[in-house]
């Protein structure tokens, strides 16, 4: 009995709550009114958006940051679901790979205006006079901007497991399931996480086009920061402009408190080394956390269910890149009838794309696409090589120091998050009044908000670089480009590729935003594809929006064929850990 009791009291005792958790309850009740509170507004129906306009009055602001904040949450938990699913296919499955990699080259180079199209009127059919219509519509622009690249991570990384690892879960025969959850995602953490957060800011940087949505005759603006900016715009008002970018910066602040922060600092544990690392990120929130003991009580259930899903003995398929060497000849056969069938599908949708755009355009039309891809293309090229040689040592500085890293988070959010729409008066201003020329002075634009995919990239690799690896170059006494050379860059050089390939398909979405700079009445274009495809969305001429979307897929896909594949095929095959 007395056992009995002590183990009752100390049940009792784990159970009482402490000022930790009257602390913590507070943050989850309010996060819960607000989530309450602002999923109530998409419920309203549709004639609300039109008797309540929106306003520059700053009042407004929190309300329209709450709508925004939510919509972009719900986008990145279905990015989250969609990378876990389509980077695990892709990383497992060869034949599959063959298909996915390319279609997901053909998703990220496909511009948010290109799914507004199409989205906005299905949406708005599928539920029809509701509000909900065009938040889902919304919300499926703002995927778009955030998905590609956290499945680019999670698969390059799953293709990167150090072959000491691999084995260990041989040696304790775990089945594919059980690998996918206690090896796969781990090992994916670190980069999937900053990864996230590029994607958080990227879905700011394409606000403005997802809530204030004209696609033809059909016009939407949402309550939110993004239609609050382009009304601002509009109006060229400058307080309104300021206003909504210090909104930006509080939410930014918040949610990397109170979000990104603590996952940060928890998936630290998950880096791959053999020795313990000199410093690791805090975050007072999880902190916070681990000091309830009510709340962490309620948790172990939850904790509980987890580890017995991970746990569940269901075969995948495993990946062996080698496995492709020693096919057998019924697997060549179906390898060339699985060829012959994307060949044949590939064949099949360029034949539909060719018998609709033949009906409208001629042959002029596609060589004025190619000149117009041709041009955007040379801009990507020069802005992502310039890009690169900035901010790849500025990455590896920062992510080599966990404390420097805690401090820049928020500051590279913002940054990233900032929308091109609000550089507009200044960069419109300035090619005005020195008359320059907007095909040279309108290309920073593109990359505003992209290069960030290269430096958060490059920050996730330094940071994930393995302590023990450092230790044995200074052991060594590598110093110097040495050091650049032979240690850091191959290191870094997977996660490099995947930001490059994710800005540079960024940059192509972002030259519809770029090439085309509205301040007031005055409106500044660039010759590129991308004002090419933003001038016929605006006039609703779908034909033409069809051949500027297909052209720059097909230019972004052979692009990627050409140089970003090989390379990281070399850093797969000869710049892998273990």
């Amino acid at each position: 009995m007395r056992l009995q009791d002590f183990r009752s009291a100390a049940i009792g005792q784990a159970l009482r709550p402490n000022v930790w958790d009257i602390a913590a309850l507070i943050l989850v009740v309010g996060a819960m009114v607000l989530i309450v509170y602002g999923g109530e507004q998409t419920t309203a129906p549709l004639s609300d958006l039109e008797r309540a306009p929106v306003s520059l009055d700053p009042s407004h602001l929190p309300l329209y940051a709450l709508r925004t904040t939510m919509r972009m949450l719900l986008a990145i938990v279905c990015s989250t679901i969609f990378t876990f699913i389509y980077a695990a296919i892709a990383a497992k499955s060869r034949r599959a790979e063959m298909v996915m990699i390319p279609l997901l080259d053909i998703l990220q180079s496909v511009p948010i205006l290109g799914f507004l199209t199409f989205t906005v009127v299905f949406f708005m059919n599928l539920f029809p006079g509701q509000v909900l219509g065009a938040e889902l519509a919304s919300v499926l622009a703002i995927f778009t901007s955030q998905a590609w690249n956290m499945t680019f991570s999670m698969y390059q990384s799953m293709r990167n497991v150090p072959k000491d690892l691999e084995e260990a879960t041989q040696s304790f025969h775990l089945s594919g399931w059980q690998r996918f959850w206690r090896l796969d995602v781990p090992f994916a953490m670190p980069g999937l996480i900053w990864n996230a957060m590029m994607s958080m800011s990227g879905g700011w940087f394409f606000v403005v086009a997802s809530e204030a949505i004209t696609v033809g005759n059909t016009t939407v603006t949402l309550p939110g920061i993004g239609s609050y900016v382009a009304m601002a715009i509009q109006q060229q008002n400058l307080s309104a402009i300021f206003y909504a970018i210090l909104a930006m910066l509080l939410v930014i602040i918040v949610y990397d408190q109170l979000l990104f922060r603590p996952i940060v600092a928890w998936a630290d544990k998950f880096r791959f080394e053999q020795t313990a690392s000199g410093e690791a990120p805090s975050s007072w929130m999880l902190d916070l956390f681990r000091r309830t003991r009510a709340l962490r009580a309620l948790t172990l259930r939850f904790t509980a269910a987890n580890r017995m899903v991970s746990n569940l003995r269901i075969s995948l398929p495993k990946l062996s890149p080698s496995a492709s060497n020693k096919r057998s000849r019924p697997s060549r056969l179906v390898d060339a009838f699985w060829v012959a069938v994307i060949l044949s599908g590939t064949a099949y949708a360029a034949w539909l794309t060719y018998r609709y755009l033949s009906a409208s355009l001629d042959l002029s039309d596609v060589f004025i696409a190619i000149r117009d891809g041709m041009i955007t293309l040379l801009r990507v090229i020069v802005l992502i090589s310039i890009a690169t040689l900035i901010w790849v040592p500025i990455g590896v500085w920062i992510g080599l120091r966990p404390k420097l890293a805690e401090r820049v988070q928020p500051l590279a959010q913002f940054l990233a998050a900032f929308p091109a729409n609000l550089a507009f008066p200044v960069f419109v201003f300035i090619i005005v009044h020195y008359r320059l020329s907007a095909n040279v002075w309108l290309s920073p634009l593109m990359i505003l908000g992209t290069q960030w995919y290269i430096l958060f990239n490059v920050i996730a690799g330094a940071s994930a670089f393995p302590t023990d690896l450092r230790e044995a170059a200074g052991s060594f006494h590598l110093r110097g480009w040495r050091w650049w050379f032979k240690v850091i860059l191959p290191g870094i050089f997977p996660y490099y590729i995947t930001g490059a390939i994710t800005a540079s398909g960024g940059s192509w979405n972002a030259s519809i935003v770029a090439e085309v700079a509205s301040w007031g009445e005055t409106h500044l274009q660039a010759t590129g594809l991308g004002a090419y495809i933003a001038a016929a969305t605006e006039a609703g001429d779908f034909p033409r929006v069809v051949l500027g979307i297909a052209t720059m897929c097909i230019m972004v896909t052979l692009f990627n064929r050409l140089l970003w594949r090989p390379l990281y095929a070399f850093g797969e095959r000869r710049l892998r850990l273990g």
